[in-house]
């Protein structure tokens, strides 16, 4: 049951946050698929899956939180044994001041562009799965959309994420083993944008542009075991640009180079399993960081339920043969 819950997860998708230079470029969240089995292919069906993420930053203006709401469909194709699964997620991001004079953000929240998507996951045997995914934030048809509020009081609107107004395409390969009650997985995410925007040309947003933005790599890494209902075990991830002597931002935002803007971070996993679903919770601390990066103590917690399984087949005792002679 629990290898069905973590898989369900396998395309737990969402979007970061970048508000200073310092920073990572990535659009995927780094963390995001902790704790679930990304390699292993769904049992057909519809699932939920929720995620929320709140870090606590020790350099730095704003705190920030994620909501991950997203739908998966498994479906019952399967082109050369690997199951295609395919998946919606509208994130929303939130940010918190901390008291950083009249002219700072006291709160903000902002739409991401919704993510739409898919997997093609493999059984390889033995408990042992791979996946690829592939997929897209459509940060120009609804991204940055959100409002800001300043200590003073003021309100502003659109742009309150710039660099989100040009698409993210996002890949990413996995592998994961889930025998025993263990999972043992490895997820490497990649993301590149189309920067500058070259569809609705909107990341211009007058003079604030145009915005070159760094491609980004991220690693998941999760080493959990069940016992009975619970789950516990070790997590790990981090993010690290790719492109650190693109120009971040031109304009009437000012310019600088995003810088490496890599970290990773380590901590440990609890879930349980209530039966119609399943939750998990985790924290992770930053351990390595480069000098334009930042440290932070991040919090998640999730819950995966299944909406649609189809019913188990039926079987059929044959009618006895009559013979008349």
């Amino acid at each position: 049951m629990m290898k069905n819950w973590l898989a369900a997860g396998a395309i737990a998708l969402t979007a970061g946050m970048t508000t200073t230079v310092a920073q990572a470029q990535t659009t995927t969240v780094p963390g995001e698929q902790v704790g679930l089995a990304v390699g292993a292919p769904l049992p057909e069906g519809v699932y939920a899956i929720n995620t929320f993420t709140y870090g606590g930053r020790d350099q730095g203006a704003l705190d920030v939180g994620v909501n991950i709401p997203i739908l998966v469909w498994a479906t019952p194709w399967v082109p050369l044994g690997g199951r295609l699964e395919f998946v919606v997620a509208p994130p929303t991001v939130f940010a918190f001041g901390k008291n950083s004079g009249p002219g700072g953000i006291r709160d903000f929240s902002v739409n991401v562009g919704t993510f739409v998507g898919g997997i093609w996951a493999f059984d390889l045997g033995g408990n042992f799965g791979v996946s690829l995914l592939g997929g897209v934030y459509l940060n120009e048809l609804n991204g940055d959309r959100g409002v800001a509020r300043f200590n003073s009081g003021a309100v502003a609107v659109n742009p309150v994420l710039p660099f989100l107004a040009s698409n993210t395409y996002r890949f990413g390969v996995a592998g994961s083993y889930t025998g025993d009650g263990w999972n043992v997985t490895a997820n490497l995410t990649y993301n590149f944008y189309d920067s500058p925007a070259t569809f609705s040309g909107n990341n211009t947003f007058g003079t604030r542009g145009p915005f070159n933005i760094s491609d980004a790599l991220n690693l998941d890494l999760t080493a959990t075991k069940k016992f009975g209902k619970f789950e516990i075990g070790a997590i790990g991830y981090g993010t690290v640009n790719l492109d650190p002597n693109l120009l971040n931002r031109v304009g009437d935002l000012g310019s600088g180079r995003i810088g490496r803007g890599g970290r990773f971070l380590l901590g440990g996993l609890v879930g349980y399993d209530f039966g119609a679903f399943t939750t998990q919770f985790y924290v992770a601390r930053t351990v390595a960081r480069t000098a334009d990066s930042f440290d932070s103590t991040e919090g998640w917690f999730r819950i995966v339920a299944p909406l649609y399984t189809p019913p188990a087949a039926v079987a059929v005792a044959p009618a006895p043969l009559v013979r008349k002679y």
